[in-house]
Protein backbone atom coordinates (compact mmCIF):
# COMPACT_ATOMS: atom_id res chain seq x y z
CA UNK A 1 0.00 0.00 0.00
CA UNK A 2 2.81 2.21 0.83
CA UNK A 3 4.36 1.32 -2.44
CA UNK A 4 1.16 1.94 -4.33
CA UNK A 5 0.61 5.10 -2.49
CA UNK A 6 4.14 6.06 -3.11
CA UNK A 7 3.72 5.05 -6.73
CA UNK A 8 0.55 6.91 -7.13
CA UNK A 9 2.14 9.77 -5.41
CA UNK A 10 5.01 9.53 -7.69
CA UNK A 11 2.77 9.11 -10.64
CA UNK A 12 0.56 11.87 -9.54
CA UNK A 13 3.56 13.85 -8.92
CA UNK A 14 4.82 13.06 -12.35
CA UNK A 15 1.48 13.75 -13.76
CA UNK A 16 1.23 16.88 -11.86
CA UNK A 17 4.74 17.63 -12.70
CA UNK A 18 3.97 16.71 -16.23
CA UNK A 19 0.89 18.82 -16.27
CA UNK A 20 2.70 21.43 -14.43
CA UNK A 21 5.55 21.13 -16.78
CA UNK A 22 3.19 21.12 -19.68
CA UNK A 23 1.41 24.10 -18.40
CA UNK A 24 4.65 25.67 -17.58
CA UNK A 25 5.89 24.85 -21.02
CA UNK A 26 2.68 25.99 -22.48
CA UNK A 27 2.78 29.06 -20.44
CA UNK A 28 6.33 29.47 -21.36
CA UNK A 29 5.37 28.84 -24.95
CA UNK A 30 2.49 31.18 -24.67
CA UNK A 31 4.63 33.58 -22.82
CA UNK A 32 7.32 33.15 -25.37
CA UNK A 33 4.80 33.58 -28.13
CA UNK A 34 3.39 36.58 -26.49
CA UNK A 35 6.84 37.80 -25.83
CA UNK A 36 7.75 37.24 -29.41
CA UNK A 37 4.59 38.84 -30.61
CA UNK A 38 5.20 41.68 -28.28
CA UNK A 39 8.68 41.91 -29.59
CA UNK A 40 7.29 41.74 -33.14
CA UNK A 41 4.82 44.44 -32.42
CA UNK A 42 7.50 46.43 -30.77
CA UNK A 43 9.67 46.29 -33.87
CA UNK A 44 7.23 48.23 -36.02
CA UNK A 45 6.76 50.64 -33.20
CA UNK A 46 10.46 50.95 -32.97
CA UNK A 47 10.63 51.32 -36.76
CA UNK A 48 7.97 53.94 -36.65
CA UNK A 49 9.90 55.65 -33.96
CA UNK A 50 13.08 55.54 -35.98
CA UNK A 51 11.13 56.69 -39.09
CA UNK A 52 9.65 59.56 -37.18
CA UNK A 53 13.03 60.45 -35.91
CA UNK A 54 14.44 60.27 -39.41
CA UNK A 55 11.53 62.26 -40.72
CA UNK A 56 12.11 64.77 -38.02
CA UNK A 57 15.75 64.90 -39.02
CA UNK A 58 14.74 65.23 -42.69
CA UNK A 59 12.35 68.03 -41.88
CA UNK A 60 15.07 69.75 -40.03
CA UNK A 61 17.36 69.30 -43.04
CA UNK A 62 14.72 70.78 -45.40
CA UNK A 63 14.28 73.73 -43.14
CA UNK A 64 18.02 74.09 -42.98
CA UNK A 65 18.26 74.02 -46.83
CA UNK A 66 15.56 76.65 -47.14
CA UNK A 67 17.35 78.75 -44.60
CA UNK A 68 20.61 78.29 -46.53
CA UNK A 69 18.90 79.23 -49.80
CA UNK A 70 17.41 82.29 -48.17
CA UNK A 71 20.77 83.19 -46.81
CA UNK A 72 22.28 82.75 -50.31
CA UNK A 73 19.58 84.96 -51.80
CA UNK A 74 20.30 87.53 -49.13
CA UNK A 75 23.95 87.36 -50.06
CA UNK A 76 23.19 88.20 -53.77
CA UNK A 77 24.19 91.66 -54.79
CA UNK A 78 21.53 94.28 -55.32
CA UNK A 79 22.55 94.43 -59.03
CA UNK A 80 21.94 90.68 -59.47
CA UNK A 81 18.52 90.97 -57.85
CA UNK A 82 17.68 94.01 -59.99
CA UNK A 83 18.52 92.13 -63.22
CA UNK A 84 15.79 89.59 -62.46
CA UNK A 85 13.07 92.18 -62.11
CA UNK A 86 11.00 93.78 -64.90
CA UNK A 87 12.56 97.09 -63.98
CA UNK A 88 15.85 96.07 -65.62
CA UNK A 89 14.61 95.85 -69.26
CA UNK A 90 12.41 98.90 -68.66
CA UNK A 91 15.46 100.88 -67.55
CA UNK A 92 17.43 99.65 -70.57
CA UNK A 93 14.62 100.80 -72.86
CA UNK A 94 14.56 104.23 -71.22
CA UNK A 95 18.30 104.64 -71.77
CA UNK A 96 18.18 103.35 -75.35
CA UNK A 97 15.25 105.57 -76.30
CA UNK A 98 17.01 108.57 -74.82
CA UNK A 99 20.22 107.82 -76.69
CA UNK A 100 18.30 107.01 -79.87
CA UNK A 101 16.48 110.34 -79.74
CA UNK A 102 19.77 112.19 -79.52
CA UNK A 103 21.35 110.14 -82.31
CA UNK A 104 18.30 110.61 -84.53
CA UNK A 105 18.30 114.38 -84.11
CA UNK A 106 22.08 114.56 -84.35
CA UNK A 107 22.36 112.54 -87.54
CA UNK A 108 19.76 114.62 -89.39
CA UNK A 109 21.17 117.90 -88.07
CA UNK A 110 24.71 116.84 -88.99
CA UNK A 111 23.64 115.99 -92.52
CA UNK A 112 21.03 118.66 -93.29
CA UNK A 113 21.56 121.73 -91.12
CA UNK A 114 24.53 123.20 -92.99
CA UNK A 115 25.07 121.50 -96.36
CA UNK A 116 28.53 122.45 -97.61
CA UNK A 117 30.01 121.81 -101.07
CA UNK A 118 32.70 119.17 -100.81
CA UNK A 119 33.03 117.40 -104.12
CA UNK A 120 30.83 118.53 -107.01
CA UNK A 121 31.58 116.79 -110.32
CA UNK A 122 31.46 119.45 -113.07
CA UNK A 123 31.91 119.00 -116.82
CA UNK A 124 34.14 121.46 -118.72
CA UNK A 125 33.86 121.74 -122.50
CA UNK A 126 37.46 122.20 -123.63
CA UNK A 127 37.06 122.80 -127.38
CA UNK A 128 35.03 126.00 -127.26
CA UNK A 129 36.42 129.50 -127.72
CA UNK A 130 36.96 131.93 -124.89
CA UNK A 131 38.99 129.66 -122.63
CA UNK A 132 40.51 132.69 -120.88
CA UNK A 133 37.07 133.95 -119.81
CA UNK A 134 36.05 130.45 -118.74
CA UNK A 135 39.24 129.99 -116.70
CA UNK A 136 38.74 133.36 -115.03
CA UNK A 137 35.23 132.35 -114.05
CA UNK A 138 36.45 128.95 -112.84
CA UNK A 139 39.02 130.58 -110.59
CA UNK A 140 36.30 132.66 -108.99
CA UNK A 141 34.04 129.59 -108.56
CA UNK A 142 36.82 127.58 -106.94
CA UNK A 143 37.40 130.39 -104.47
CA UNK A 144 33.69 130.87 -103.75
CA UNK A 145 33.08 127.15 -103.26
CA UNK A 146 36.30 126.49 -101.35
CA UNK A 147 37.88 124.37 -104.11
CA UNK A 148 35.03 121.84 -104.09
CA UNK A 149 34.61 121.52 -107.87
CA UNK A 150 35.86 118.28 -109.40
CA UNK A 151 36.42 119.10 -113.07
CA UNK A 152 35.87 116.60 -115.88
CA UNK A 153 36.99 117.80 -119.33
CA UNK A 154 34.91 116.81 -122.37
CA UNK A 155 35.77 117.48 -125.99
CA UNK A 156 32.20 118.45 -126.93
CA UNK A 157 29.03 119.75 -125.37
CA UNK A 158 27.11 116.68 -126.54
CA UNK A 159 29.35 114.35 -124.57
CA UNK A 160 29.16 116.60 -121.55
CA UNK A 161 25.37 116.60 -121.81
CA UNK A 162 25.35 112.81 -121.99
CA UNK A 163 27.41 112.67 -118.80
CA UNK A 164 24.87 114.97 -117.15
CA UNK A 165 22.03 112.66 -118.20
CA UNK A 166 23.98 109.76 -116.73
CA UNK A 167 24.26 111.77 -113.47
CA UNK A 168 28.02 111.53 -113.53
CA UNK A 169 28.30 115.33 -113.34
CA UNK A 170 26.00 117.93 -111.81
CA UNK A 171 26.82 120.89 -114.05
CA UNK A 172 28.31 121.83 -117.44
CA UNK A 173 30.47 124.90 -117.89
CA UNK A 174 31.37 126.30 -121.30
CA UNK A 175 32.36 129.67 -122.79
CA UNK A 176 29.69 131.46 -124.82
CA UNK A 177 30.98 134.59 -126.59
CA UNK A 178 32.20 137.10 -123.99
CA UNK A 179 30.66 135.18 -121.11
CA UNK A 180 30.07 131.68 -119.83
CA UNK A 181 27.10 129.36 -119.68
CA UNK A 182 26.48 127.26 -116.56
CA UNK A 183 24.04 124.39 -117.03
CA UNK A 184 22.74 122.62 -113.94
CA UNK A 185 20.30 119.76 -113.30
CA UNK A 186 17.85 120.46 -110.50
CA UNK A 187 16.43 116.96 -110.76
CA UNK A 188 19.85 115.41 -110.09
CA UNK A 189 20.20 117.46 -106.92
CA UNK A 190 18.14 120.50 -106.07
CA UNK A 191 20.52 121.66 -103.36
CA UNK A 192 23.57 121.31 -105.61
CA UNK A 193 21.85 123.22 -108.42
CA UNK A 194 20.90 125.96 -105.96
CA UNK A 195 24.45 126.26 -104.59
CA UNK A 196 25.98 126.39 -108.08
CA UNK A 197 23.45 128.93 -109.37
CA UNK A 198 23.91 131.27 -106.40
CA UNK A 199 27.71 131.02 -106.50
CA UNK A 200 27.76 131.49 -110.30
CA UNK A 201 25.75 134.68 -110.10
CA UNK A 202 27.96 136.16 -107.37
CA UNK A 203 31.20 135.22 -109.14
CA UNK A 204 29.96 136.62 -112.43
CA UNK A 205 29.07 139.96 -110.86
CA UNK A 206 32.34 140.13 -108.94
CA UNK A 207 34.54 139.22 -111.94
CA UNK A 208 32.60 141.11 -114.56
CA UNK A 209 32.00 137.94 -116.60
CA UNK A 210 28.44 137.57 -117.92
CA UNK A 211 26.95 134.29 -116.67
CA UNK A 212 23.92 132.49 -118.04
CA UNK A 213 22.49 129.80 -115.73
CA UNK A 214 20.14 127.19 -117.15
CA UNK A 215 18.40 124.31 -115.47
CA UNK A 216 18.37 121.49 -118.01
CA UNK A 217 16.42 119.13 -115.73
CA UNK A 218 14.02 121.21 -113.65
CA UNK A 219 11.93 119.67 -110.91
CA UNK A 220 8.25 119.09 -111.42
CA UNK A 221 5.89 121.92 -110.39
CA UNK A 222 4.31 119.82 -107.66
CA UNK A 223 7.71 119.22 -106.06
CA UNK A 224 9.68 122.49 -106.33
CA UNK A 225 12.23 121.54 -103.66
CA UNK A 226 12.72 117.96 -104.78
CA UNK A 227 11.68 116.43 -101.46
CA UNK A 228 8.77 114.28 -102.63
CA UNK A 229 11.06 111.48 -103.79
CA UNK A 230 12.79 111.52 -100.41
CA UNK A 231 9.46 111.37 -98.59
CA UNK A 232 8.05 108.45 -100.54
CA UNK A 233 11.30 106.52 -100.13
CA UNK A 234 11.31 107.33 -96.41
CA UNK A 235 7.73 106.08 -96.11
CA UNK A 236 8.58 102.84 -97.91
CA UNK A 237 11.61 102.28 -95.68
CA UNK A 238 9.89 102.88 -92.34
CA UNK A 239 6.60 101.16 -93.18
CA UNK A 240 8.60 98.24 -94.56
CA UNK A 241 10.19 97.31 -91.25
CA UNK A 242 7.18 98.40 -89.16
CA UNK A 243 5.13 95.86 -91.09
CA UNK A 244 7.67 93.16 -90.24
CA UNK A 245 7.51 94.18 -86.57
CA UNK A 246 3.73 93.90 -86.57
CA UNK A 247 3.91 90.45 -88.17
CA UNK A 248 6.31 89.26 -85.47
CA UNK A 249 4.12 90.65 -82.67
CA UNK A 250 0.53 90.20 -83.84
CA UNK A 251 0.96 87.24 -86.22
CA UNK A 252 3.53 85.27 -84.26
CA UNK A 253 1.99 82.01 -85.42
CA UNK A 254 3.36 82.49 -88.93
CA UNK A 255 6.11 80.14 -89.96
CA UNK A 256 9.27 81.67 -91.51
CA UNK A 257 8.20 81.06 -95.13
CA UNK A 258 4.73 82.44 -94.43
CA UNK A 259 6.22 85.51 -92.81
CA UNK A 260 8.31 86.22 -95.93
CA UNK A 261 5.22 85.74 -98.08
CA UNK A 262 3.18 88.25 -96.07
CA UNK A 263 6.13 90.63 -96.15
CA UNK A 264 5.97 90.57 -99.94
CA UNK A 265 2.18 90.96 -99.85
CA UNK A 266 2.08 94.11 -97.71
CA UNK A 267 5.03 95.53 -99.66
CA UNK A 268 3.21 95.22 -102.97
CA UNK A 269 0.00 96.75 -101.63
CA UNK A 270 1.76 99.41 -99.58
CA UNK A 271 3.91 100.50 -102.53
CA UNK A 272 0.84 100.77 -104.73
CA UNK A 273 -0.86 102.89 -102.07
CA UNK A 274 2.12 105.27 -101.81
CA UNK A 275 2.43 105.71 -105.56
CA UNK A 276 -1.31 106.12 -106.11
CA UNK A 277 -1.74 108.78 -103.40
CA UNK A 278 1.31 110.81 -104.45
CA UNK A 279 0.57 110.64 -108.19
CA UNK A 280 -3.19 110.22 -108.65
CA UNK A 281 -4.40 111.68 -105.37
CA UNK A 282 -2.13 114.64 -104.63
CA UNK A 283 -0.65 115.05 -108.12
CA UNK A 284 2.64 116.04 -106.50
CA UNK A 285 4.70 113.88 -108.85
CA UNK A 286 4.04 112.43 -112.27
CA UNK A 287 5.45 108.97 -111.78
CA UNK A 288 6.35 106.29 -114.28
CA UNK A 289 3.82 104.30 -112.29
CA UNK A 290 4.90 100.71 -112.92
CA UNK A 291 8.60 101.40 -112.36
CA UNK A 292 8.04 103.60 -109.32
CA UNK A 293 5.68 101.01 -107.85
CA UNK A 294 8.32 98.30 -108.35
CA UNK A 295 11.05 100.41 -106.72
CA UNK A 296 8.88 101.21 -103.70
CA UNK A 297 7.83 97.57 -103.34
CA UNK A 298 11.44 96.37 -103.49
CA UNK A 299 12.34 98.99 -100.90
CA UNK A 300 9.62 97.79 -98.53
CA UNK A 301 10.54 94.13 -99.04
CA UNK A 302 14.18 94.89 -98.33
CA UNK A 303 13.37 96.90 -95.21
CA UNK A 304 11.10 94.15 -93.86
CA UNK A 305 13.69 91.45 -94.51
CA UNK A 306 16.40 93.51 -92.83
CA UNK A 307 14.32 93.61 -89.65
CA UNK A 308 13.56 89.88 -89.95
CA UNK A 309 17.29 89.20 -90.22
CA UNK A 310 18.04 91.22 -87.11
CA UNK A 311 15.05 89.59 -85.41
CA UNK A 312 16.65 86.13 -85.50
CA UNK A 313 20.06 87.56 -84.61
CA UNK A 314 19.14 89.91 -81.75
CA UNK A 315 15.66 88.84 -80.68
CA UNK A 316 13.56 91.48 -78.96
CA UNK A 317 16.25 94.13 -79.52
CA UNK A 318 16.09 93.81 -83.33
CA UNK A 319 14.59 97.28 -83.76
CA UNK A 320 17.82 98.90 -82.57
CA UNK A 321 20.12 97.80 -85.43
CA UNK A 322 17.27 98.16 -87.91
CA UNK A 323 16.60 101.74 -86.86
CA UNK A 324 20.32 102.49 -86.86
CA UNK A 325 20.98 101.18 -90.37
CA UNK A 326 17.77 102.26 -92.09
CA UNK A 327 16.87 105.55 -90.35
CA UNK A 328 19.73 107.07 -88.38
CA UNK A 329 22.38 106.21 -90.97
CA UNK A 330 20.50 105.35 -94.16
CA UNK A 331 18.01 108.18 -94.62
CA UNK A 332 20.31 111.17 -93.96
CA UNK A 333 22.89 109.73 -96.36
CA UNK A 334 20.35 108.83 -99.07
CA UNK A 335 20.78 112.09 -101.00
CA UNK A 336 17.06 112.72 -101.05
CA UNK A 337 16.91 115.83 -98.88
CA UNK A 338 20.50 116.97 -99.49
CA UNK A 339 22.45 115.73 -102.50
CA UNK A 340 25.46 113.60 -101.75
CA UNK A 341 28.09 116.18 -102.97
CA UNK A 342 26.92 118.43 -100.12
CA UNK A 343 26.87 115.74 -97.44
CA UNK A 344 29.74 115.01 -95.05
CA UNK A 345 32.25 112.81 -96.84
CA UNK A 346 31.47 109.64 -94.87
CA UNK A 347 27.71 109.88 -95.46
CA UNK A 348 28.23 110.75 -99.11
CA UNK A 349 30.41 107.67 -99.57
CA UNK A 350 28.24 105.07 -97.84
CA UNK A 351 24.75 106.41 -98.62
CA UNK A 352 24.45 104.80 -102.04
CA UNK A 353 25.30 101.39 -100.57
CA UNK A 354 22.39 101.42 -98.13
CA UNK A 355 18.75 100.62 -99.04
CA UNK A 356 17.34 104.16 -98.53
CA UNK A 357 20.01 105.70 -100.75
CA UNK A 358 19.56 103.05 -103.42
CA UNK A 359 15.80 103.65 -103.38
CA UNK A 360 16.19 107.42 -103.78
CA UNK A 361 18.70 107.02 -106.61
CA UNK A 362 16.51 104.57 -108.51
CA UNK A 363 13.40 106.72 -108.04
CA UNK A 364 15.12 109.96 -109.12
CA UNK A 365 16.41 108.32 -112.27
CA UNK A 366 13.07 106.71 -113.08
CA UNK A 367 11.25 110.05 -112.83
CA UNK A 368 13.71 112.50 -114.36
CA UNK A 369 16.22 110.42 -116.35
CA UNK A 370 14.05 107.59 -117.70
CA UNK A 371 16.44 106.55 -120.47
CA UNK A 372 19.48 106.39 -118.20
CA UNK A 373 18.44 104.04 -115.43
CA UNK A 374 21.38 102.26 -113.74
CA UNK A 375 21.44 98.71 -112.39
CA UNK A 376 23.50 99.68 -109.34
CA UNK A 377 20.65 100.79 -107.02
CA UNK A 378 18.66 97.66 -107.89
CA UNK A 379 21.73 95.52 -107.16
CA UNK A 380 22.07 97.22 -103.78
CA UNK A 381 18.42 96.63 -102.87
CA UNK A 382 18.51 93.08 -104.21
CA UNK A 383 21.76 92.33 -102.39
CA UNK A 384 20.38 93.49 -99.04
CA UNK A 385 17.21 91.47 -99.63
CA UNK A 386 19.04 88.27 -100.54
CA UNK A 387 21.54 88.49 -97.68
CA UNK A 388 18.79 89.28 -95.17
CA UNK A 389 16.58 86.43 -96.43
CA UNK A 390 19.46 83.94 -96.33
CA UNK A 391 20.39 84.89 -92.77
CA UNK A 392 16.74 84.78 -91.69
CA UNK A 393 16.22 81.38 -93.29
CA UNK A 394 19.50 79.93 -91.98
CA UNK A 395 18.64 80.87 -88.39
CA UNK A 396 14.91 80.31 -88.76
CA UNK A 397 14.97 77.98 -85.74
CA UNK A 398 15.43 81.16 -83.71
CA UNK A 399 12.37 82.71 -85.35
CA UNK A 400 10.23 84.03 -82.47
CA UNK A 401 6.99 82.40 -83.50
CA UNK A 402 5.56 79.70 -85.69
CA UNK A 403 3.06 76.98 -85.01
CA UNK A 404 3.89 73.71 -83.25
CA UNK A 405 3.97 70.64 -85.53
CA UNK A 406 0.73 68.70 -85.78
CA UNK A 407 0.55 65.46 -83.84
CA UNK A 408 0.71 62.32 -85.95
CA UNK A 409 -2.57 60.40 -85.63
CA UNK A 410 -2.22 57.03 -84.01
CA UNK A 411 -3.53 53.91 -85.77
CA UNK A 412 -6.15 51.82 -84.05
Amino acid sequence: MADDESGEGAGGGDANEGRGGGKSDANEGKGGGKGDASEGRGAPDAGRGRGGADAAKGGGGGRGGAAAAKGGADRLSSWARFKHTPFFPATVIVLLISAGAGLFAGSYTFAFANPTPRNIPTAIVTTDDGSAVRNQFLTGMEKALNASLKLHPYPSYAKARWSLEEQRVFAILRARGRGVELDVAGAAGATVAQVLSQAGGKVGRASGVPVTVRDLKPLQPGDPRGLAVFYISLAATIIGFLGAIQLSVNAAGLNPAERIGFNVAYAMLGAFSIAAIVDWGLEALRLPFAESWAILALTMITSGLVFSMFNVLFGRWALLPTWGVMVILGNPSSGGAVSWPLLPSLLGAIGRWLPPGASVNAQHTAIYFPHHQHPFPFLVLGGWSVVSAVVFWTWRHRHPGGRPPRATPTRC
